[in-house]
């Protein structure tokens, strides 16, 4: 699925984000919170799981949406925070108040769901190392804490195939940042015209990226499109990495 009329040929090097990209890792939070909330509904009854999933869905968008970037270092406690908002939120409106040690036990499953569910793409793998075999350099940039994204990484078995992997939490800098993505070239000995960028961010991996001039590539794993409205413009939307493989 290419937005340019013309694919170029493999760059020297391509920068790669890691969740949600290589791995299924936080798409489609509803579902995930419904699922959750369903495990804890005798706990917060009346309150129906659909009614706590969508308080606590709106509560993390109040909170992302103004958050600096240093949360991006604590997920855990992030979480915490936002449930504990979105029970509130449905207490103010009559319904049962929830105590904290709940919201943090709730909070806390949450992001224990979202480690056992996570999974490579399918194909990644194959992709990664037959762009390493074309020749192509490889940089896995990932915002994130230092040990979380570091475990995903061991985990996943993907050390060996990256030639720099730069972790937000490591290096103390993060997408998006432009050294994040200088810092990354440059450890590859490459230049922006050189470089292809691909992720599922739409401002970490396309907006940023193309600022600097690196060719940058969103990565719509399930298929959506772009959000109604968007003015960003990718150069090119693929669904899997086996798309950026020669033909």
């Amino acid at each position: 699925m290419a937005v340019s009329s013309k694919i170029p040929a493999l760059p020297r090097a391509m920068l790669i984000d890691m969740d949600d990209t290589i791995l299924s890792a936080y798409g489609k939070p509803a579902l995930a919170w419904q699922a959750v909330a369903e495990e804890f509904a005798t706990e917060f009854a009346p309150i129906l799981p659909h009614e706590a999933a969508a308080a606590i869905l709106a509560a993390a968008r109040q909170f992302w949406d103004s958050a600096e970037a240093h949360w991006r270092l604590k997920l855990n406690e992030a979480r915490r925070i936002t449930v504990a908002a979105g029970f509130a939120a449905l207490a103010a409106a009559g319904q049962k108040p929830m105590s904290r040690d709940f919201c943090i036990r709730m909070a806390d499953r949450f992001s224990a769901f979202r480690d056992e569910n996570m999974a490579l793409f399918p194909g990644v793998h194959d992709a990664i190392d037959a762009l390493k075999a074309c020749g192509v350099k490889l940089a896995l940039v990932t915002n994130g804490a230092g040990p979380t994204q570091r475990a995903k990484v061991e985990r996943f078995a993907l050390t060996h195939r990256f030639d720099h992997i730069q972790i937000e939490g490591e290096h103390g800098f993060g997408k998006p940042e432009e050294r994040a993505y200088h810092h990354a070239m440059n450890a590859l000995g490459v230049s922006a015209c050189d470089t292809w960028m691909i992720g599922d961010n739409l401002e970490w991996e396309v907006i940023a990226p193309q600022r600097l001039g690196i060719y940058a590539i969103w990565m719509d794993a399930h298929d959506e499109g772009l959000p109604e409205g968007s003015a960003v413009k990718p150069d090119r939307i693929i669904r899997s990495l086996s798309e950026l493989l020669p033909g």
